[in-house]
């Protein structure tokens, strides 16, 4: 398992070693040893599994005190990844950053606390699975504005599908006011 930076010292691109043959493949996309043993010690409690059509946009969501790191990979298909900074006192605080997440390419994210993350479907269609390190709580979800105008996210989409909540969602200002 290979660790990898990114332009935010707290998000890595985790790289598992894929073992090929004639009947397929095979890779552990999780060992909290191996995590450890590449200096990330997190214990996770929930996973979640998700399906979008192409052009889905799903994001930005996050969740409050405490939050949730997430460690995310696409089991099906194709997706742009995206996370923000929103920790007002970080010096990438409103920086966004993407990366294209596959089932060929096997990467997986980990996205700390502090950061609201989304992904766009550019397959036809696209599952992720998701780890996360708190249980999911409604009264904490939280979201801001996929399309917000101080971020400037490229979704890497024509015509985005939305839910009703993303469309709805306030920008990270109003948020923050």
């Amino acid at each position: 398992m290979e660790k990898i930076s990114t332009p935010f010292p707290d998000v890595w691109l985790i790289k598992p070693r894929v073992f090929h043959d004639n009947r397929g493949f095979f890779l552990e996309s999780y060992s909290y040893k191996k995590f450890c043993d590449i200096g990330i010690d997190i214990v996770f409690r929930q996973d979640n599994h998700s399906k979008s059509v192409k052009n889905t946009v799903r994001g930005l969501h996050f969740q409050i005190n405490p939050g949730q790191t997430k460690l995310v990979r696409c089991v099906v298909g194709k997706i742009w990844d995206v996370m923000v900074d929103i920790r007002p006192e970080s010096p990438t605080f409103k920086q966004w950053w993407g990366v294209e997440l596959s089932a060929e390419n096997f990467l997986q994210v980990c996205i700390p606390k502090g950061f609201a993350h989304g992904f766009s479907v550019l397959s036809e269609t696209a599952e992720i699975q998701y780890k996360v390190d708190e249980y999911y709580n409604p009264q904490l979800e939280r979201g801001i504005l996929w399309n917000d105008p101080e971020i400037h996210v490229d979704w890497k989409v024509e015509s985005p599908i939305l839910s009703t909540r993303d469309k709805k969602n306030p920008s990270l200002r109003e948020y923050l006011s």
